[in-house]
């Protein structure tokens, strides 16, 4: 596990990591991303959510499936998923 991540993570921790992301690379305030919205609705382009799974993983220490996103397409799901996937790794 990466030193930058807490064992006991939590899904508030990675929802507020993600809208802090989101916000910077739309030049927003990280209270106007909704945790509920879709990932498609902020209007990053592929390579930006490459470049945001890439700083994710290395902010967590392990690798997210390549359709995480997809299966998870919200923040507010994707960081309930990151947890459960955290904790199966560390079991």
């Amino acid at each position: 596990m990466s030193e930058n991540v807490a064992t006991s993570l939590t899904a508030e921790e990675v929802e507020r990591w993600l809208q802090e992301k989101i916000a910077y690379k739309l030049s927003a305030e990280a209270s106007e991303i909704s945790v509920d919205d879709f990932f498609d609705t902020f209007g990053l382009d592929s390579t930006e959510a490459l470049v945001l799974a890439g700083e994710l993983e290395s902010w967590l220490g392990f690798e997210l499936e390549t359709t995480a996103l997809w299966y998870h397409p919200t923040i507010a799901e994707l960081a309930k998923y990151i947890v459960a996937e955290k904790d199966r790794l560390a079991a």
